[in-house]
């Protein structure tokens, strides 16, 4: 199943980092945002990738060009008469395929999905992701319930991690009840897209995804949604990167699901943003 990811905003929130390099590219640990992305949906054996590319697309394209797998996998260092040699005992990206297309620099999420339908063909499902969050959701479990469900489209569904409280207040503005957004009944979109291809007939031209095209699958009951209540956490700012960072640094960073867990079994929720 291609996954398609849209990767070429301008992250101003996160101007640290987005002056010289593209939102995706912003690092945790020792690699960027978007391989730990990537390296998610790898390890559920969906390793063909399409990148829309916008701001700074030469970054990205040269980082994979130029991509160096010893910073992330174990290796010896040998010499044979004066020249060095290096064996890798494992590899992060061999069994991928990555498709660079230029988006445009000012298209939206809506006009970047379009503008690679044509390599889309021939998918009857595929998957799609903003490319600034992270997540330990059990993938399998979440396309189960998109074919169960048998809609046009699907999205993760997330309860917000951050401190804001919750106002709820009469006409006159007399305040009934305060409570943390995340202690709410209130959920957001999480960004991983699960889409049939009729989703190219609810798209129209310059429309974003989100706004128009999910308003018509709303009102033809084509738009279902998943809940995940374990760990997720996006990164628009520089204290929700550091964050992440911070689990990285420890060794507990959920959704490095390659490592902590067989395909499928679900983690307890962690702190997120």
């Amino acid at each position: 199943m291609k996954v398609v990811l849209f990767c070429g905003g301008l992250g101003l929130r996160l101007r640290e980092y987005s002056e010289n390099i593209p939102k995706p590219m912003v690092p945790i640990g020792y690699r960027p945002i978007i391989w730990h992305l990537m390296k998610y949906y790898a390890r559920y054996g969906h390793k063909d990738f399409i990148l829309c590319l916008g701001y700074k697309a030469d970054v990205i394209k040269d980082y994979f060009l130029n991509y160096n797998e010893c910073v992330s996998n174990d290796f010896v260092l040998g010499s044979d008469h004066g020249s060095r040699e290096v064996k890798l005992l494992s590899k992060d990206i061999e069994n991928w395929s990555i498709t660079f297309v230029d988006t445009g620099y000012d298209a939206n999420i809506g006009q970047r999905l379009a503008a690679v339908r044509k390599h889309l063909q021939g998918e009857k499902v595929f998957l799609a992701n903003y490319s600034d969050n992270l997540s330990d959701v059990a993938l399998p479990k979440m396309l189960e319930h998109f074919q169960q469900h048998d809609k046009v489209a699907s999205f993760l569904s997330v309860k917000p991690s951050h401190s804001f409280h919750v106002v709820r207040m009469d006409r006159r503005g007399h305040v009934r009840a305060l409570e943390l957004v995340k202690s709410s009944d209130i959920w957001i979109n999480g960004g991983f897209f699960t889409f049939k291809q009729e989703i190219f007939d609810y798209l129209g031209p310059g429309e974003e995804l989100v706004l128009e095209p999910f308003q018509k699958l709303v009102k033809a009951g084509q738009l279902t949604t998943y809940k995940h209540e374990g760990f997720w956490a996006c990164m628009d700012t520089f204290k929700e990167k550091q964050a992440l960072e911070d689990l990285w640094s420890r060794g507990s960073a959920p959704w490095e699901v390659w490592k902590h867990r067989p395909v499928g079994k679900p983690a307890a929720r962690r702190a997120g943003k």
